[in-house]
């Protein structure tokens, strides 16, 4: 039987090591785009090494990451065996992160730490678990010494783009195959669930005149009004369509970025958006891209002259709950609630995230990790991105905790 107050006294003697650790992870940039992420996987390694933790470097052939739009990545595995039979249990964290952005008052690289928080791209989400995972790992085999099972981290660097070249790309090509997973979350909630997300690319075609003699085009970017007006009308629609998953509303839709036309003076002969539309777990989701291509085709043939083309940029499904979880969320609510000192919820979320990958291949996973209650606490994809350093410390614990109960 594990003494938990050892293994919690091991993370607190470790404690500055493990944050001098986050800074490392959060000063080399792993902007994407433009995604050159292999760098900060060779820092990772060379640092967990001291730790005697040799890491395998799984880089993903050149040619398929280009191709994807990115620069390089490289997914790091490192397997810890204590024995024949028990459970492998693997830990996932992602590197890859939005750019900083505007408006910090502190270095997006910097990992400066002010009011008990460390500041940095990623500190949150997700290096923050590069860190929680290394070392309730480190204090796991420091303390509780177990005999059977095994544990793997997986450092991956495609959460961004969907997932597909990192965890994606290692069970694709059997490099893992877990009997559980814990994927990097935050600490006030064991994520069960979360939405899909479909994102589409849609090119309004019309031609180009000259502003004087408009009726000589055909204005691509009304043609493109009317097809986002219905697009906007579908989210009315969408919101009496409730999801049973606590945590999870509705679907909604949203346009985020558009780009047309050539000047002022000339009638937009092409105008392009791109849409994200989230899809709750009980939706299908070929039956959602099908009603946003007709509504998409509706609308244009409305216009004379306007026609369009469709393309999904990425369809990323629900992660829904699988049975075997149940030791995974018992495990975390017991030593969560006993480390924080309030019940730690099952719930779902509106995010999407590349975990989903480990559940379309059969293996029982949840999110739980170092974090505040909300996405809006921790800044993540915002300004002044920051971790509290006291959740760090205890979303060690219970992740180091969770191990040996799971181990045992």
């Amino acid at each position: 039987m594990t003494d938990y107050n050892k293994l919690d006294a091991w993370i607190d003697a470790h404690f500055d090591e493990e944050v001098r650790f986050l800074q490392e992870m959060v000063r080399v940039p792993t902007d994407t785009p433009p995604g050159n992420n292999a760098p900060h996987a060779e820092r990772t390694a060379e640092l967990i090494k001291a730790f005697g933790f040799e890491a395998e470097k799984h880089a993903v052939p050149e040619q398929e990451v280009k191709d994807y739009g990115l620069e390089s990545i490289t997914n790091l595995i490192v397997r810890r065996k204590y024995g024949n039979g028990g459970r492998t249990v693997a830990l996932n964290a992602h590197g890859d992160v939005v750019p900083p952005g505007e408006g910090w008052t502190h270095d997006p690289y910097g990992g400066e730490i002010e009011d008990g928080s460390l500041y940095g791209r990623a500190a949150a989400v997700s290096k923050s678990d590069f860190a929680s995972f290394t070392f309730a790992l480190r204090a796991l085999e420091a303390v509780a010494k177990p005999t059977q099972g095994s544990v793997e981290l997986h450092f991956t660097y495609d959460e961004e783009f969907g997932g597909i070249l990192g965890p994606g790309w290692l069970l694709k090509n059997g490099l893992t195959k877990p009997d559980l997973m814990i994927a990097a979350g935050f600490s006030y909630e064991v994520v069960t669930a979360h939405n899909g997300c479909l994102q589409m690319e849609v090119t309004v075609h019309g031609k180009m005149a000259h502003a004087a003699i408009p009726t000589t085009g055909v204005d691509a970017l009304q043609g493109a009004v009317n097809i986002l007006n219905a697009l906007y009308a579908q989210n009315k629609l969408y919101q009496e369509v409730t999801s049973k998953v606590e945590g999870i509303t509705h679907p909604y839709l949203n346009v985020g970025l558009i780009e047309g036309g050539t000047n002022t003076n000339v009638v937009p002969g092409k105008v392009v958006f791109k849409l994200d539309r989230r899809m709750i777990p009980e939706e299908n989701p070929v039956e959602v891209e099908a009603n946003i291509r007709k509504v998409i085709a509706d609308s244009a043939a409305q216009m004379p002259g306007i026609t369009v083309e469709i393309k999904r940029m990425l369809l990323a499904n629900s992660m829904k709950p699988l049975a075997g979880n149940k030791p995974l969320v018992d495990a975390i609510q017991k030593h969560g609630e006993a480390i924080f000192g309030e019940p730690i919820k099952a719930m779902g979320t509106p995010l999407y995230t590349d975990v989903r990958l480990y559940g379309e291949a059969g293996i029982p996973g949840v999110i739980y990790g170092a974090g505040p209650r909300t996405v809006l606490e921790s800044h993540a994809k915002r300004n002044d991105e920051r971790v509290v350093l006291e959740d760090l410390r205890r979303a060690t614990k219970v992740i180091a905790r969770t191990l040996s109960d799971l181990l045992s």
